[in-house]
């Protein structure tokens, strides 16, 4: 796995260590979790994250941002629709974290899925966007 940087966020999570005990607990449960793939792409007003989640819905989707950190929960659900005979692939529960910096206006944050494609908008705060300076001749 490759770690890649930006001025507003991180690929790999990287938090204090009381903040990584208590996040750790979280994903100590019996499901297994996949690592969804991303694109994050940046613009002078917002990073934007597009995560494949093939198989779920919009309401097995969770998505929050905690102590700085943004979590990408999907939850795949399959209901067959009779009895099952043979059962050879079993759907897989993703997860997946960012470390964002101070840069991102948490207030903005919005997210929307459709067809098991998540996309994840991250607005810049006002104070880390690019400013063009007028300058005057004296």
């Amino acid at each position: 796995m490759s770690t890649q940087a930006s001025a507003v966020m991180k690929t790999e999570k990287q938090p204090a260590a009381r903040v990584q005990a208590e996040k750790s607990i979280a994903t100590r449960d019996e499901a297994r979790y996949i690592v969804p793939p991303v694109d994050i792409y940046e613009t002078d007003d917002a990073i934007t994250v597009v995560a494949d989640l093939p198989g779920v819905g919009k309401e097995g989707v969770d998505v929050r941002v905690e102590d700085g950190v943004l979590t990408i929960k999907g939850k795949a659900g399959y209901n067959p629709p009779a009895n099952m005979l043979l059962e050879e692939f079993n759907l897989q529960n993703y997860y997946r974290q960012f470390q964002l910096t101070d840069e991102i206006d948490r207030s903005k944050i919005w997210a929307e899925s459709k067809n098991g494609v998540l996309t994840v908008r991250l607005p810049k705060a006002e104070k880390s966007k690019p400013k063009q300076i007028k300058v005057t001749l004296g």
